[in-house]
């Protein structure tokens, strides 16, 4: 899965927070100033050329939605970094948090169980 840029994906967001949307509603849901129609539309197609937005046509407009969730691509993110950045070692990863005093060992613990107790069920 590509990386999303900060523009990517501060437009994602607001597909996986509102759904479905047409370029005109999109552009009313982000800030002020707005970018024109037509930067939108193009950064829009470039998002479901790369594989994260679909649409539907509705008349003579398009309506895109996600095709990708926020959690799909999250997790994708998380393991481009763990393999770059760790070997793929996820170990080393939460290493490196409890070292660089990012999560607690008491944190840590809590997790451990949080996890046991799904895993119960």
């Amino acid at each position: 899965m590509k990386r999303l840029s900060k523009r990517e994906s501060e437009l994602m967001g607001l597909f996986w927070k509102h759904g479905a949307m047409t370029v005109l509603e999109l552009r009313a849901h982000m800030p002020h100033p707005q970018p024109h129609v037509s930067t939108v539309s193009t950064q829009v197609r470039l998002l479901e050329s790369n594989g994260f937005l679909d649409h539907i046509k509705e008349g003579g407009t398009f309506r895109y939605h996600a095709i990708i969730s926020s959690e799909e691509y999250s997790n994708a993110s998380i393991g481009r970094l763990v393999s770059h950045c760790f070997g793929n070692s996820y170990v080393d990863a939460v290493s490196a948090l409890v070292k660089d005093e990012k999560i607690s060992v008491q944190e840590l613990k809590d997790l451990i169980g949080r996890i046991e107790s799904q895993q119960s069920k």
